[in-house]
């Protein structure tokens, strides 16, 4: 298996940029599908914003600088792409935010769900929390990039996004035995 420093060197040589492309793409569709998925909540959506972030992936490798992992620099340019996609549909529809009503409804009817009832109380009570720390509960949870690679992708300082893991936390487990009590 290649190194990321190998996977880049291909990258940036045209002779093999096509080649290793393909090898970035198969390496890191699905982490980063589930990442955009957990923001733009359809698959189709995630399709689209997957594509669009493998393009700018594309694009922009010659002048990835290497100042994060190839993989946190990637997921920011995903995180990005989903923020620009949702940005774009909410002027389109004259909304002002997403509705989070909908949320757990379009991710469980959603034949790519495979979740049981615990996954489910979780998604719920993730409802809960602000769009910011359900996002960084998100990357941390379930796509489990340390609090390093959070604060890179978001550009945020590493212990404001510690608090805001940890308060979370909190939250969901006071919800989970709320609901586990009832």
């Amino acid at each position: 298996m290649k190194t990321e420093a190998d996977l880049l060197d291909d990258l940036r040589q045209p002779q093999h940029k096509e080649r290793a492309f393909k090898e970035l793409v198969e390496l890191y569709q699905q982490r980063l599908y589930w990442h955009i998925r957990k923001i733009v909540l359809t698959h189709e959506n995630a399709d689209d914003v997957l594509q669009e972030t493998f393009l700018r992936i594309f694009r922009g490798i010659d002048s990835f600088e290497g100042k994060s992992s190839l993989l946190t620099w990637m997921y920011r340019i995903a995180h990005n792409e989903s923020l620009r996609f949702l940005q774009k549909n909410k002027m389109s529809e004259n909304t002002t935010a997403i509705d989070d009503s909908i949320y757990l409804e379009r991710l469980t009817s959603d034949s790519y769900f495979d979740g049981d009832e615990v996954k489910k109380r979780l998604h719920t009570t993730l409802l809960y929390l602000s769009e910011k720390h359900r996002g960084v509960f998100q990357m941390k949870y379930f796509d489990d990039l340390s609090f390093k690679e959070i604060a890179e992708i978001l550009e945020v300082n590493e212990n404001t996004l510690k608090s805001s893991y940890y308060s979370s936390v909190k939250i969901i487990q006071r919800r989970m035995l709320t609901e586990m009590t009832q």
